[in-house]
């Protein structure tokens, strides 16, 4: 059976009637589309008709289905959906992804390459070869669409790759919108894929002489980007290690962002805020040197769309104890038309190794977006650590090399 035969059962017949159409493959007159419900007999009478094709025409058919197949998900959705925004691509009224991928693939194929960076992005955020980095708002925006920053930054990208000067190259830049899953806010993300011709890898394949013959395939490289002007986060997935993605880090706030400070890596892990709707025991080790945790502030979220933000104030009561008071059964934390989508965090250190007591402060906001304490390190890793244990963050993605190669 095909890899793409779940593709083909669930496209709504008209549109991969039009696709294989499209791609010069006419079915009869009397070629059932629903045959048998869209089971093994319908993907095999497919199948049959791309058989009686020439065989380059064939494989690149076959081809094309594998791959929209293989972002026909959840991920891949969201992805469409993201960049269609983006782009004013109107997807109103298609019946699901394979509907959604087909009509690209006909209409908007440029954009299918879009869907796979940034579905292979969600797919492997948290991961290997993936990291995120906060920017301070230094007040001034960034110059995304500056060209000349854009060809200084691909520039650096081919020296950081360390290619040969005659490798081509070339930079896909795009906006995209996400949709916060709970508020339904929009934030516009410019993205980029840039995409670096590798060395050519050697591979036996028949010729045409019908005998396997040592055929050269161009292998490329991708890195992308992703980048949040409001909330100053920039996502770079590339291949390499740490010290490489903090090169891409550092070449991206030298053209886009050179009035910020340094960034900071930022960890990017789901949040999970229904922890904080009773008050939390916030389990502590004398090795931590922790004075108290308080929870300063909780916003909330209701399905009529309204927003609301509470902060503690008075130093005799919690945030809890307020809410009780002043709402009682009525406190959104205690009905379920509220949903908690932001908290913050205040972490008192006791005084040590001279420094004086002071304060960490943490906000978390859903579905996975975390607030650096300060700019160190080590405060960094340790109150990650913190959340971790207290379980308001998911456990880290398994590693995933992020791109494959394509060729």
């Amino acid at each position: 059976m095909a890899s793409y035969s779940g593709l083909l059962r669930k496209a709504p017949a008209g549109r991969l009637q039009a696709f294989l159409a499209t791609r010069q493959v006419h079915a009869p007159d009397d070629f059932d589309w629903n045959s048998e419900g869209r089971g093994t007999k319908f993907v095999r009478e497919i199948e049959d008709l791309l058989g009686g094709l020439p065989d380059r025409q064939q494989d690149a058919i076959k081809a094309e289905l594998d791959h929209l197949h293989t972002l026909a998900d959840a991920n891949g959705l969201t992805a469409a959906e993201r960049i269609c925004a983006g782009q004013g691509i109107d997807l109103e009224g298609l019946e699901g992804v394979q509907d959604v991928l087909l009509m690209l693939a006909i209409s908007y194929p440029q954009i299918i390459d879009r869907v796979s960076a940034d579905t292979s992005l969600m797919r492997r955020t948290g991961g290997k070869g993936w990291a995120a980095f906060q920017f301070d708002d230094d007040g001034k925006p960034w110059a995304l669409d500056d060209a000349e920053a854009r060809n200084a930054f691909l520039r650096d990208v081919l020296n950081i790759l360390d290619v040969a000067e005659h490798r081509r190259s070339e930079a896909d830049w795009f906006r995209s919108i996400r949709v916060h899953p709970i508020t339904g806010e929009e934030t516009e993300i410019t993205q980029a894929t840039i995409y670096v011709e590798d060395r050519a890898a050697s591979e036996l394949a028949f010729g045409s002489s019908e005998t396997l013959e040592r055929h050269l395939v161009q292998k490329v490289l991708e890195v992308g980007l992703a980048c949040d002007p409001q909330s100053r986060i920039v996502e770079i997935a590339a291949r390499g290690t740490k010290k490489v993605r903090d090169q891409y880090a550092a070449s991206f706030a030298k053209h886009f962002a050179p009035n910020s400070a340094a960034p900071v890596e930022a960890p990017r892990r789901d949040v999970q805020l229904e922890k904080l709707r009773t008050p939390v025991e916030f389990v502590t080790e004398p090795a931590d040197g922790i004075r108290r945790i308080e929870v300063s502030s909780l916003d909330f979220f209701s399905v009529g769309g309204a927003f609301a933000r509470f902060e503690k104030r008075g130093e005799d009561e919690t945030i809890y104890q307020f809410l009780e008071r002043r709402f009682g059964a009525m406190s959104p934390l205690r009905t379920g038309v509220w949903t908690i989508f932001a908290a913050t965090l205040r972490i008192s250190l006791e005084a040590r190794d001279g420094k004086r007591p002071r304060t960490l402060t943490v906000t978390l906001r859903t579905p996975n977006t975390t607030t650096l304490p300060n700019k160190t390190e080590a405060d960094r890793h340790f109150v990650f650590a913190l959340l971790e244990r207290w379980g308001l963050l998911t456990q880290p993605q398994k590693d995933f090399d992020l791109f494959e190669d394509i060729s």
